[in-house]
């Protein structure tokens, strides 16, 4: 089993460094506007942070639908440029590695920028309208 492991591991470690090695940075950032914009948006509607509204049952099944539908894409897009190196660097596909790589650069930096980002927004808002309020005439 071993044997059958250490290739594709040294396989994964070879994709960090030449050909397609943008897309190792482009894709997290893509993932990370993505995370930006569901951000803002949990904050003008006034969801609590992601990591704490998933918790909530009863939204849920809506937040993983709209997370998925905003995964999906990134998802997709990296597992498409991960099938073009292979194709281009070893003239073979491995789909497993290929949702591995796709999984590592999407869904991690937007499971950790969304939450932060909408405490970010609504913490500014909160200091916005301290600032409106004090300014006003009495």
């Amino acid at each position: 089993m071993a044997q059958m492991l250490m290739p594709m591991w040294d396989d994964l470690g070879g994709r960090i460094s030449g050909l397609f090695a943008f897309r190792l940075i482009l894709q997290p950032m893509v993932a990370a506007i993505l995370a930006v914009r569901a951000g803002w948006k949990d904050a003008q509607t006034g969801r609590p942070a992601f990591g704490w509204a998933i918790l909530n049952p009863s939204d849920r099944r809506e937040l993983l639908r709209a997370t998925w539908r905003d995964l999906a894409r990134i998802f997709v897009m990296a597992a498409l440029a991960d099938l073009a190196y292979e194709i281009t660097v070893f003239r073979w596909i491995y789909p497993i590695q290929s949702l591995i790589v796709a999984a590592t650069v999407a869904v991690p930096p937007y499971l950790l920028i969304r939450g932060p980002f909408n405490r970010l927004v609504v913490c500014h808002q909160r200091r916005l309208e301290r600032l409106v309020s004090h300014d006003t005439p009495q």
